[in-house]
C-alpha cells in the first residue's frame, strides 16, 4: 500500500513530519518498507519558458528553441513534436544525470546547430513511460522554480507492508484512522452527503443466484450519470495516481482508481451506451468467455461470478471490467458501479485466471459492506465535479449483509494477556478511536460493536491486542522469569532433535541446504511413485506445483539442473522436510535427502576427478543415521531401491523389515525428464523411521575401554559366486569370534582372467584385537580358520590360493 505524505494529511490533521508518522505506522503493526524521497536526484531540473520553438535548418523534425531558464537563456535543440513558441517545460541543465538512463547531460552540436541542455518527457524523468513530447508545464508554473516542487515530487512517499487481516487499511483514510487513533493527529471528516437523483435509472440490476449462493453478490449499487465529459483529469488527481506508480487514462478511470486507494473502495463504470438492457449478476456459464480491460481473453469457468446484459458478459465481478463496454474519450452516458463480492471466489477467480487487480487485493481480504451506497455518493460527486452530468436515482439489488456483532472485554484482561495495565478511561478512548462502539456495563464489563470495516475483529483478545497496539507495544515490561532450582524437561525429544541432527552432519559432509516447495508438478509425480487424488490441490498457487510432493528428490534433482545450465555442474544438495503418503497428518513424515551431482573433487594435481557415485550418497546416509542414533552396525543392505534409482547401481538400508534410507545414482530416464544431465546420486534417510535407543542405566556413554595390546589385521581373499553380495560375507567374517574381531572390510573385488566364469574374488582386511594377553601365532591362526569356516557356510566360498 502506497500514498504520499499530502495524500495522508487529506484525511489526517496533523502536524508530524515523515520520520515520526514511518515509525508510529511500524509500531501500530503497519509496517513501513520504506520512504521514497522522490525529489531526490532531480535539484538541478527546473521550470523553463520556451521563448522561441524554430524549425532546424538542416532537419525538418528537430526545433531550435530558446529557452528561459530563470537565470540565463539558452539554445536547446529539441525533437519533441510539442515543443512550441510560449509554452512552459522541463530544462534539465548541461552536467546533470538523467534519471531514467542514468547518464550525465554534455554539452553538444546536433546538425551542426549547438545544444546546451534538454527539454525533458515523462519516461526521461522516470515519471512514466510517456515519451511522445516533452513535459507541457502549467501556464502559472513559475520559471526557475524547482521541477519537483512544482509538480508535487517533494512529496515523500511512504510503502506500507499490509497484514491480509489488515483490509481496512488498504486505503489511505483507514491508515490515518489507526494514526489519529495512536494521537498523531485528527481524523478529518468524511464527506458523505448523498447526491439526489434527478431521474430513475432506465439500467436495471438483478442478482441471480441459487439458494445458498446469495453470498457471492450480496449487494449491487449503480446509477446512471448522464452528459459526462470524459477528457483528462485534473492535475492534482493525476499526480496522486502517479505518485503510487498509477498512469492516469482518463477522468473516469481515474476517480475510479483514486477512491480505490483512497477509501478501499473499489468501483467500476461502465459506458452506458454499449450497455444492451440491464446488469444481471450472475454465475458464469459453461463456454463463456471475456475480454478484458487488459487486452487479454479470458475462458470463464462455470460459478465465477460475472456481470452480464442482454448481449453476455460484460465485466469478471470483483476482479476486471470489459473491454467491450469500458469508458473511452467519446463516452457521455455512464453507469457507476459498487458491488460487494465473497472474498473466497474473488481469490479462486484471480488465481484460476492469473489476474491481479487493485480491485481483487482488496475484495479478496473484505471491503466494508456498510460502505457500498456512502462510496458510490461520493464517487458520483467526484464524476459531477470533474466531468459534469447529471446522476440518476440510485438502483439497489439486494441488501447490506448482517455484519454487526456484540463482544465483551474485561478491562483486567489487557493486563493479564498483555502485561500492560492501561486504565479503563484509555481503553475505550482507543477502541472509539478506531471506530468501535463502547458502552460499558454495570458489572465492569465493557459492551463493544466492532465496525464494519474491522472484520478480522472476532473475540475480547482481538480487543486487547487492539489496545495493547495503538497504547504501544514498548509499554510492554520486560520481567526476568523467576529463578528456580526445578530441572526442567529438554524442550526437545529425541525425534524432534533429529531433525537439526540431520542438517548439521550434512552441512559438514560439504552439502549445501535447499529449501524447496512441499509441491511438485503432476506431470513428473508418476516418475516417483505417483500419490493418491488427496494430494491433488484444488486451488495450486502455480500450475506446475499442483501436487504435494511424495518425495524431496524431484525438487532437489531439478534444482541440481538449473545449477548447471547455469555453469555450476558440481553441486551438492540436501533438504530435510516433509513428503506426503496422503492427506492426513499421519500421512506426512520428515525425510533428509540430498543429491550430488558432477564430479566429487574438483580438478587438481594430488587427486584424480571421477563422478559421484552410489557410495559416496551411501556414506552420506550413513552419516545421518549415526547421528540421528540407529545401530548402523545392524543394518542390512538391499538392492530394491524404488523405480528412480539406477536399477544396478542403489540400495536399500534396512534394520530387519523396516526401511530407514534409500541411495544410489539416479535413473537416467528420471533426469531427463527433470531437466538434468551427467553423474546424479541421491539418498532419503527416513528419519521417523529411525528407532529410539533405548536408555539402559542413563543415558552417560560407555567408558571407552583401550586394550593394552597391539591389533592385528589379516588379509583374506574369497572365491565366491558372482551374485553373493559383498555384505553377506562381511557379516560372517564378523560373527565368526565377536571377543576378538572389531572390524571386516573389504578392499579388493576382482573377476576376470585367472578365476571361473561367474565367480569373482572379494578380498577383506580382518582386524582382530587382543584384549586380556598377547596372541600366540597359533590362537591368531585358529581365529582365521574360524573366518574361513564361517565365509564358507554363509555364503559357500573358498579361500583364493
Amino acid at each position: 500500500m502506497k500514498l504520499t505524505l499530502s495524500w495522508l494529511k487529506a484525511h489526517l490533521d496533523t502536524g508530524a513530519d515523515v520520520e515520526t508518522i514511518s515509525s508510529k505506522l511500524t509500531s501500530l503493526g503497519l509496517e513501513v518498507e520504506e520512504v521514497v524521497d522522490r525529489a531526490k536526484g532531480l535539484e538541478a531540473f527546473r521550470v523553463a519558458y520556451v521563448v522561441s520553438a524554430e524549425k532546424h535548418p538542416d532537419a525538418d523534425k528537430l526545433r531550435v528553441c530558446m529557452v528561459d531558464t530563470g537565470s540565463e537563456t539558452v539554445q536547446v535543440v529539441c525533437g519533441a513534436p510539442n515543443a512550441r513558441t510560449g509554452m512552459k517545460g522541463v530544462f534539465a541543465p548541461t552536467g546533470s544525470v538523467i534519471p531514467a538512463t542514468g547518464a550525465e547531460l554534455k554539452k553538444g552540436v546536433i546538425r551542426g546547430v549547438e545544444s546546451n541542455g534538454m527539454l525533458c518527457s515523462e519516461r526521461e524523468m522516470g515519471l512514466s513511460d510517456a515519451h511522445e513530447g516533452i513535459i507541457d508545464l502549467p501556464e502559472d508554473a513559475p520559471v526557475g522554480a524547482p521541477f519537483a516542487s512544482v509538480v508535487g515530487l517533494d512529496d515523500p512517499l511512504i510503502d506500507v507492508s499490509l497484514t491480509p487481516d489488515r483490509a481496512d487499511c488498504a486505503g489511505v483514510r483507514g491508515i490515518a484512522r489507526d494514526l489519529a487513533a495512536a494521537g498523531l493527529g485528527e481524523l478529518k471528516p468524511l464527506e458523505t452527503t448523498p447526491v439526489p437523483g434527478a431521474f430513475p435509472s432506465p439500467i436495471g440490476v438483478t442478482l441471480d443466484f441459487g439458494a445458498g449462493e446469495e453470498q457471492a453478490c450480496p449487494m449491487f449499487v449503480g446509477r446512471l450519470i448522464r452528459g459526462v465529459r470524459n477528457g483528462p483529469s485534473p492535475r492534482w488527481l493525476q499526480d496522486r495516481l502517479l505518485s503510487i506508480g498509477l498512469r492516469p487514462i482518463s477522468a473516469l478511470v481515474d476517480i475510479t482508481n483514486l477512491l480505490t486507494h483512497d477509501i478501499a473502495r473499489p468501483l467500476h463504470v461502465f459506458d452506458a451506451g454499449k450497455l444492451r438492457g440491464g446488469l444481471t449478476v450472475r454465475p458464469a456459464r459453461a463456454g463463456e468467455t471475456l475480454l478484458a480491460l487488459n487486452g487479454k481473453e479470458y475462458a470463464l469457468e462455470e460459478g465465477m461470478t460475472v456481470i452480464a446484459d442482454d448481449s453476455g458478459v460484460v465485466s469478471l465481478g470483483a476482479v476486471m471490467g470489459g473491454e467491450g463496454t469500458g469508458v473511452t474519450g467519446t463516452t457521455t452516458d455512464v453507469f457507476l458501479e459498487a458491488a460487494l463480492f465473497d472474498p473466497v471466489r474473488t481469490a479462486q477467480t484471480g488465481r484460476r485466471l492469473s489476474i491481479d487487480s487493485d480491485a481483487r487485493y482488496r475484495f479478496e481480504r473484505g471491503v466494508d459492506p456498510a460502505f457500498v451506497i456512502p462510496g458510490v455518493e461520493i464517487a458520483t460527486r467526484l464524476i459531477l465535479e470533474i466531468c459534469g452530468g447529471t446522476a440518476s436515482e440510485l438502483v439497489v439489488a439486494g441488501s447490506e449483509p448482517s455484519w454487526r456483532r456484540e463482544l465483551t472485554l474485561r478491562p483486567g484482561r489487557t493486563l493479564e494477556l498483555g502485561g500492560v495495565d492501561v486504565p479503563v478511561p484509555e481503553q475505550v478512548r482507543i477502541l472509539e478511536a478506531l471506530g468501535f462502539g463502547v458502552t460499558e456495563r454495570g458489572d465492569g464489563v465493557m459492551a463493544v460493536l466492532p465496525p464494519s470495516w474491522r472484520a478480522d475483529i472476532h473475540g475480547e483478545a482481538d480487543l486487547v491486542e487492539e489496545v495493547l497496539r495503538v497504547h504501544g507495544y514498548e509499554h510492554i515490561p520486560a520481567i526476568p522469569l523467576e529463578r528456580t532450582s526445578a530441572i526442567t524437561r529438554p524442550a526437545l525429544n529425541a525425534r524432534q532433535r533429529r531433525t537439526a541432527m540431520a542438517r548439521r552432519v550434512l552441512a559438514v559432509r560439504g552439502l549445501s541446504e535447499a529449501v524447496t516447495w512441499s509441491f511438485m508438478s503432476s506431470a513428473h509425480v508418476d516418475l516417483f511413485g505417483g500419490v493418491t487424488d488427496g494430494l491433488r490441490l484444488l486451488n495450486p498457487i502455480s500450475s506446475d506445483l499442483d501436487v504435494m510432493r511424495p518425495s524431496i528428490l524431484p525438487n532437489l534433482i531439478q534444482a541440481v539442473g538449473r545449477n548447471a545450465d547455469r555453469g555450476y555442474p558440481d553441486t551438492g544438495l540436501f533438504e530435510v522436510g516433509p513428503v506426503f503418503r496422503d492427506p492426513s497428518p499421519q500421512g506426512q513424515d520428515t525425510v533428509a535427502a540430498g543429491v550430488r551431482s558432477g564430479t566429487l573433487v574438483p580438478r587438481q594435481w594430488a587427486e584424480k576427478q571421477r563422478p559421484v557415485d552410489a557410495f559416496d550418497v551411501k556414506a552420506d546416509a550413513l552419516a545421518v543415521l549415526e547421528a540421528a542414533g540407529a545401530p548402523t552396525g545392524n543394518l542390512q543392505v538391499t538392492t530394491d531401491a524404488p523405480a528412480w534409482y539406477h536399477p544396478g547401481r542403489s540400495g536399500v538400508l534396512r534394520l530387519g523389515p523396516t526401511v530407514l534410507a534409500r541411495f544410489g545414482e539416479v535413473h537416467p530416464e528420471v533426469l531427463d525428464a527433470l531437466g538434468a544431465k551427467g553423474a546424479v546420486a541421491a539418498f532419503e534417510v527416513m528419519l521417523d523411521a529411525v528407532p529410539v535407543p533405548k536408555k539402559k542405566g542413563g543415558t552417560a556413554k560407555p567408558l571407552l575401554r583401550l586394550s593394552l595390546f597391539q591389533p592385528i589385521q589379516r588379509d583374506f581373499a574369497f572365491l565366491v559366486d558372482a551374485s553373493v553380495e559383498a555384505e553377506k560375507l562381511v557379516r560372517a567374517a564378523k560373527g565368526a569370534d565377536k571377543g576378538l574381531i572389531t572390524d571386516v572390510s573389504v578392499f579388493d573385488v576382482y573377476q576376470g582372467q585367472g578365476i571361473d566364469p561367474g565367480t569373482k574374488s572379494l578380498a577383506i582386511t580382518v582386524t582382530i584385537q587382543p584384549t586380556g594377553k598377547p596372541l600366540t601365532e597359533a590362537e591368531i591362526d585358529a581365529v582365521g580358520a574360524k573366518v574361513v569356516a564361517a565365509v564358507s557356510k554363509a555364503t559357500g566360498g573358498t579361500l583364493r590360493g
